[in-house]
């Protein structure tokens, strides 16, 4: 089977919402209908159904989806990588990255059969956060293959790789490491220009600079971010900052805009430091309104321990 209808890199992004995979579902089903069905197009484009069910937390759906495509017998590396990587995904999403890192191996490896330079960095970023033990090595690849790509999208993968290899040396307590990959990954934001992603590296910069105790900096910034569009994690910081710096009436009611905003997050699922957030926000709330403020914080407490949606 040819790969010369593959799937449009462009399209397909212009129809991904992954705040919204419901919505991006619809539009996956919208956009089949266009397609020739049985082209590699059609194929790719149904494993993104998928892959959209698996962020509803459908992993049933998603993996009937995957198998509908698979009973096609296709021969052909393009759609073999994208269902690779679609049946890892289901893996790594429930909780099974050793059973996800072989699927991930084989799309990168399909990949490079197909010559998709997008497919081998989206194969190789996923085995660098499903394989632990491996996780610099594969994250090296995934650097070099990007940079040595002359494919535009391909080289987006930049910022989103630096991304995650700050947090993995943020997470081992490297500091400076994780400083140093996160302002790589806000230049490499701002040379494409996302207005989103050139925002979260500057925040995630921020939260380093805390880490490294460098608190006038990373309150400088994130000043400046909570001057945009309402976002927990800025106020959550705002709060750390000023707290960390001996602030703490100042720090409260920050801390109450972060729970009421996080609270109201469907991806956000810590409820210790949801519980946090609330009790320190609190201080803030029972002084303007006391008896909202304790109904408040209430319910946090009977949570506590539990998911929460």
């Amino acid at each position: 089977m040819s790969t010369e209808n593959k799937l449009d890199g462009a399209r397909l992004d212009a129809l991904w919402d992954f705040d919204d995979p419901a919505a991006s579902a619809e539009r996956f089903h919208v956009e089949l209908s266009r397609l020739e069905p049985g082209s590699t197009a059609h194929a790719e484009l149904r494993t993104q159904v998928a892959r959209a069910l698996t962020l509803q937390h459908l992993e049933q759906e998603a993996l009937a989806e995957l198998s509908a495509v698979e009973a096609e017998g296709r021969d052909d590396p393009q759609v073999r990588a994208r269902l690779e990587l679609e049946r890892g995904r289901v893996d790594n999403s429930n909780g099974r990255a050793a059973a996800a890192v072989p699927h991930f191996q084989a799309a990168a490896t399909a990949a490079a059969d197909a010559g998709d330079d997008f497919l081998v960095v989206d194969a190789l970023h996923m085995l660098a956060i499903a394989d632990d033990e491996r996780s610099d090595e594969w994250t090296r690849q995934a650097l070099a293959a990007t940079e040595a790509s002359t494919d535009p999208r391909t080289r987006r993968w930049m910022g989103s790789l630096r991304n995650n290899y700050g947090w993995t040396l943020h997470d081992r307590g490297d500091f400076p490491g994780a400083l140093e990959q996160f302002e790589g990954a806000l230049t490499a934001n701002q040379e494409t220009g996302i207005a989103k992603r050139i925002r979260i590296a500057e925040w995630s910069v921020a939260r380093a600079l805390r880490s490294l105790g460098r608190f006038d900096e990373a309150l400088a910034i994130q000043s400046r971010l909570v001057q945009g569009p309402e976002d927990g994690f800025v106020s959550e910081e705002l709060g750390e900052l000023l707290l960390a710096t001996g602030r703490p009436d100042e720090a409260a009611p920050h801390f109450a805009t972060a729970a009421t905003l996080l609270s109201a997050d469907p991806w956000f699922d810590e409820p210790d430091r949801l519980a946090r957030l609330v009790r320190l926000g609190t201080v803030y709330q029972l002084r303007r309104h006391p008896a909202s403020a304790q109904r408040r914080l209430s319910p946090i407490r009977r949570s506590r321990g539990c998911r929460i949606r």
